[in-house]
């Protein structure tokens, strides 16, 4: 498998004619996949660190193509827990992953507002203390990987983004990973595909520049993953990512 360039092929569960049933085992494979990657717990200690500098004041968080719900979910039980004053948001184009999270999200009781946008061209609804993506960007060509970056940064103070890094053992990883973990042929044919379309670091740090994010970290998280932060109080120009 030669990756030494991206390969945007459109992943199965993004088809809209996907039927509801299949969608909905996915999003249960997904699930499970982010628990064992430890996907909440490689964001919740850079989410901590700006909740507590908010000094009590009560603050949003909106999770940008949240799928199923659950990272959204586990953060507001995180917040919770810890006593942070945190109102969670998540948005997804696709209507099954919000019905799914939804009922998650009930089930845990969990207060979670969700809705359907497609950030590409939606405007969003307010400013958000931070805004989070996991798992998306890699769905998106260059181009539209620079917009949305721009789009989210002019909305928020605090944007945080977690996504694979393309490479061989990342490969392996989803081969494996995908079968060990759920049954669904279209998560096991999507994971493929997903680090195919993945960025390396170098790639994901040169379209943050070009978003006009100065500034930005990035951090290699387990399993094969990135962290990127920023903040528009470290950025130079505030206005810049607008």
């Amino acid at each position: 498998m030669n990756l030494a360039r991206r390969q945007l092929e459109g992943e199965l569960m993004d088809d809209p004619s996907l039927a509801a049933h299949a969608h909905d085992a996915a999003l249960h494979g997904l699930r499970r996949i982010n628990l064992i990657s430890r996907t909440v717990a490689s964001l919740w200690p850079t989410l901590a660190g700006i909740l507590a500098a908010q000094r009590g004041a009560r603050a949003s968080l909106l999770d940008v193509a949240c799928g199923g719900g659950d990272v959204a979910i586990a953060i507001a039980q995180h917040a919770q827990k810890h006593g942070f004053e945190l109102a969670v948001h998540g948005c997804d184009l696709s209507d099954t992953a919000l019905h799914h999270a939804s009922a998650l999200a009930a089930h845990a009781r969990v207060p979670v507002t969700l809705f359907r946008a497609n950030i590409l061209s939606d405007p969003l609804p307010q400013r958000y203390t931070i805004i989070i993506s996991t798992l998306f960007l890699h769905h998106l060509s260059d181009a539209q990987i620079v917009l949305v970056l721009r789009r989210l940064a002019a909305h928020t103070d605090h944007l945080v983004i977690s996504d694979l890094i393309r490479g061989r053992f990342g490969y392996l990883l989803a081969w494996f990973g995908t079968r060990l973990l759920s049954r669904s042929p279209i998560v096991h044919e999507d994971g493929l595909r997903s680090v195919r379309a993945a960025l390396t670091l170098s790639e994901a740090r040169a379209l943050a520049g070009e978003a006009g994010l100065r500034n930005a970290r990035f951090e290699r998280r387990w399993p094969r993953r990135f962290l990127m932060t920023w903040s528009r109080a470290s950025n130079g120009n505030p206005d810049a990512a607008g």
